[in-house]
């Protein structure tokens, strides 16, 4: 019988990070299961531990440190702006779920891009009404056309760029324009009242960053190679858009909705038999649990259909509710669009992309690594 170790124990015996253990948990390397006796905990396969350790004694090829880096590996790209550790996600040092408590996206963009000056968003454009996605790219693609290229211009510069792009990107996906803070002009183009605007207030700080997500590392490609700052954050909306990033809190209603027709376990039963990842739950980063959906549910009733649904994915596979599965649940909670989880995903996010393409400019480095190919070789 196996022996099953705690997380503690898993990163002594392999001398590494907690980031670096999930990835190895995520990818199959590392066997995971609830802890019996504390099911909000995990607990790592031990054989699986000892032949890796194994395995890394013996040192590895730079190639293969260089294609793990990319996955969820070590860390690749050094930055100030925001980090996971021991499963709690920082901005500039401040606990995310402690800052969303009380903090409005605003604020959120003055402490990530390290800013004394206040930070505002004018709603620019007319509002996209039901094709908000086109839109939110429209605007932004013209923006970054007659944008200035950002290399080599200050900081403040390139912000007030910023602000002014997302002002921009914020009409399109439905702020109304006038005075007020971005969850309240959501707010009001959503008609909802003043408990909802909180949710939605908090919702978009704990959206406001995630280290280097697919779509961050998007945007910091396209700033190094000093494109306009509307470019960049086209980059990581493009990227948002796929049903793996942005897409899953859309795919999560999808997933709640087969299971109030065909019940939770057959529902569940069905997507994991398709070989498809069950949106909505689990996270490579967070093992016990994701904090920005704790954060968000515990302010959200959750509905028969979503507490059914978690109770058997939890009971199928051990995983818990992610960040995706609480914007499902704001969704229908507010009774907001059904697209409103990759709306409040690309206007929070856009600070974060923000913060890392200005970052990156700065550093005055172009992100350009090498492909390991293997074709076919003329001779």
């Amino acid at each position: 019988m196996s022996e099953w170790l705690t997380r503690e124990e898993a990163l002594g015996r392999l001398k590494v990070r907690p980031q670096t253990l999930y990835a190895y948990v995520s990818r199959g390397r590392i066997g995971m299961r609830p802890d019996q006796a504390d099911p909000r905990r995990s607990r790592y396969r031990a054989d699986d531990i000892a032949a890796l350790a194994t395995r890394r004694a013996r040192g590895r090829s730079p190639q293969a440190i260089a294609e793990s880096a990319i996955a969820w590996g070590e860390p690749a790209i050094a930055t100030s702006i925001s980090t996971i550790v021991q499963g709690r996600l920082v901005y500039r040092g401040e606990d995310a779920t402690t800052l969303s408590a009380t903090a409005t996206l605003e604020e959120t963009a003055s402490l990530l891009w390290a800013t004394n000056a206040g930070v505002s968003f004018a709603a620019q454009g007319s509002p996209g009404g039901e094709n908000s996605r086109a839109a939110a790219f429209t605007s932004l693609a013209r923006l970054a056309a007659e944008g200035r290229p950002s290399l080599g211009r200050l900081p403040a510069m390139l912000y007030q760029d910023a602000a002014g792009a997302i002002g921009a990107l914020a009409a399109a996906l439905g702020a109304v324009a006038g005075r007020g803070a971005m969850h309240e002009r959501l707010a009001r183009g959503w008609s909802v009242g003043g408990a909802g605007a909180d949710l939605i207030r908090r919702a978009l700080v704990l959206l406001a960053d995630h280290e280097l997500n697919a779509s961050t590392f998007a945007a910091r490609v396209a700033a190094s190679t000093g494109a306009p700052v509307a470019a960049c954050l086209i980059a990581g909306l493009a990227t948002l858009s796929g049903p793996r990033h942005g897409g899953a809190g859309e795919a999560a209603l999808n997933l709640v909705e087969d299971a109030e027709r065909l019940g939770a376990d057959i529902a569940v039963g069905r997507w994991l038999g398709h070989d498809r990842p069950l949106p909505g739950f689990g996270h490579q980063l967070y093992p016990e649990g994701d904090p920005r959906a704790d954060a968000l549910l515990g302010d959200i009733e959750v509905d028969g259909g979503l507490a059914h649904l978690q109770d058997a994915v939890l009971a199928a596979t051990g995983a818990r509710p992610n960040i995706d599965f609480a914007l499902a649940a704001l969704t229908r909670n507010l009774r907001l669009p059904s697209d409103a989880p990759f709306r409040l995903f690309a206007l929070g996010r856009s600070i974060g992309w923000t913060a890392h393409a200005v970052e990156q400019v700065t550093s005055n480095g172009l992100i350009r690594p090498r492909a390991r190919y293997d074709g076919p070789v003329k001779r």
